[in-house]
């Protein structure tokens, strides 16, 4: 351990890790940094726990959802949010076990590199970077859209702007600003979810009066047209779309090098994160779904909205506008982190010039921070110049990416652990295992394969899963063409001890 000039304490390359603190050991105090970087590990549990709320809680559930229980009917919607549940939860738990072991940041394809290859590392760093990036596009336009409802008279685009501000100043300041800003951003929208989940089943136990019912409504609209009113397809079709609605949670992986105490904040955080999602969009589906007919949920205006004003509560609409620009504020938020710490790992790792990697003296990458920045908003240039070409194709390739990083991370932990036993270790040595290995691991790995491979029975989503194998071969042809470049060149290279796989190759 050395002092920097700044008098910060920080680990160096240099100094020894032992399998302590590779399994998550790591030092304590304000200023510490992460191991083997200089990031600051100034996140908390609670910081953790929003951060992943606030990536997954988005303008899908506020907006999209009636829309949702019109297609697949409310028990149908109930089911595929579920079965998309138990999915994320085993990727989940899997995940657990490698943050901990290695919390590194920007994981995924740091995992990846060391457990399937170095082609695929840096193809799940550049997927899970460009579905964050065309998120963050599509994010500033919806916040300018919004500030439309009070501010009719100005342009969109200066409301876009000072968004653009905002997200950039919030990731630029430090992590732990960023962390107290997306702790507040994602705790309003708790508030908000739980208020609706609240005042909901007062109306449907007939203690607070429903426009259109005489009586307490109870659950009839859920099964008065039969449990799956459209048919099964239509549920199938959600499950896909509910996978892609729970991408975020994984940004648990992303944070565990900027986190104090991995070892217990992560496992905590996995846990509360997957209960609590559960709660929050079954429990409002089933809130909106009792109050609502599921013929008329939510198709024109957001289901929040229309339970509020049937209930009468007063500027039902004003309010939802704020929770949802909240909401925007919060997913762009996350957003940008998670491409900067993207960029950043790739820097690291010496397979993007390794000046990205250089940060300031607060612990923050600046260049990758605007060079990520660039891509949200090359994004947004596409959606209002080429929506119809570019963004399309973007958009197509972002939805199936998430998919693509939960099957590495599955296949990553099943590695791990079989190097883990062969280099002479004992499961006991892990602060925390994956539950039911290697069963979880394996019904994570091949539930994720079969719901990205079943995408392309679903006549609508086809053209995504085309862009998307198409995109990846792109990804790995521009790898193994920088390799070639690279043998052309003399370059140093540094044996890394098998048992330090947390170390970066230079």
């Amino acid at each position: 351990m050395t002092t920097s000039e700044s008098g910060e304490e920080t680990i160096t390359e240099s100094g020894g890790a032992s399998n302590a603190d590779a399994a998550g050991a790591t030092p304590k105090g304000p200023h510490t940094h992460a191991i083997h970087t200089s990031l600051k590990r100034g996140m908390e549990a609670r910081h953790l726990q929003m951060i992943s709320l606030g990536g997954v809680i988005g303008t899908g559930l506020f907006l999209s959802s009636g829309y949702t229980i019109h297609q697949a009917g409310p028990i149908g919607t109930i089911l595929a949010y579920a079965i998309g549940a138990v999915i994320v939860y085993l990727v989940m738990l899997t995940l657990g076990e490698l943050s901990v072991a290695m919390p590194v940041t920007g994981s995924f394809h740091v995992y990846a590199d060391k457990f399937i290859g170095p082609a695929t590392g840096f193809v799940v760093a550049i997927q899970y970077w460009l579905t964050w990036t065309v998120a963050l596009g599509s994010e500033f336009t919806a916040a300018g859209l919004l500030m439309q409802r009070w501010f009719p008279g100005t342009p969109t685009w200066i409301w876009s702007a000072a968004c653009i501000i905002l997200i950039f100043t919030s990731n630029a300041l430090s992590v732990r600003f960023f962390a107290e800003t997306e702790f507040w951003f994602a705790s309003i929208k708790v508030v908000a979810i739980c208020a609706f989940i609240l005042i909901g089943g007062l109306a449907i136990f007939g203690v607070l009066p429903v426009h259109g019912y005489d009586s307490a409504p109870l659950f009839h609209n859920l099964v008065k047209d039969g449990i799956f009113p459209n048919g099964f397809m239509p549920v199938f079709a959600t499950i896909l779309t509910v996978n892609f609605a729970f991408s975020g949670t994984e940004l648990i992986g992303v944070t565990a090098g900027e986190t104090r105490n991995p070892e217990v904040a992560v496992p905590k955080a996995i846990h509360t994160t997957l209960w609590r999602l559960v709660l929050f969009f079954i429990g409002s589906i089933v809130v909106m779904s009792a109050l609502i007919p599921w013929q008329d949920a939510g198709v024109d205006e957001s289901p929040f909205v229309l339970v509020f004003n049937s209930i009468g509560l007063p500027f039902a609409g004003d309010i939802m506008n704020f929770v949802v620009l909240t909401a925007v504020l919060s997913a762009a938020n996350s957003g940008l982190y998670a491409t900067t710490r993207m960029v950043w790992s790739l820097g690291h790792e010496r397979m993007i010039p390794v000046w990205f990697a250089k940060t300031n003296r607060r612990g923050v990458p600046m260049l990758a921070l605007c060079a990520s920045m660039a891509g949200g908003l090359l994004a947004l240039l596409s959606s209002v110049v080429a929506a119809s070409t570019v963004y399309l194709v973007l958009v197509g390739i972002s939805g199936l990416s998430a998919v693509v990083v939960w099957i590495a991370i599955a296949y990553c932990q099943i590695v791990f652990r079989k190097r883990w036993i062969a280099e002479g270790h004992t499961v006991d040595e892990l602060k925390y295992r994956t539950p039911g290995y290697p069963w979880t691991s394996w019904a994570a790995f091949i539930l994720c394969t079969v719901s990205f491979f079943l995408v392309f029975f679903d006549v609508e989503q086809r053209f995504a899963l085309i862009a998307e194998l198409i995109f990846l071969a792109a990804c790995y042809g521009i790898y193994f063409l920088r390799q070639r470049i690279e043998r052309n060149r003399k370059v140093d290279v540094v044996d890394v001890p098998d048992d330090k796989p947390w170390v970066a190759k230079n």
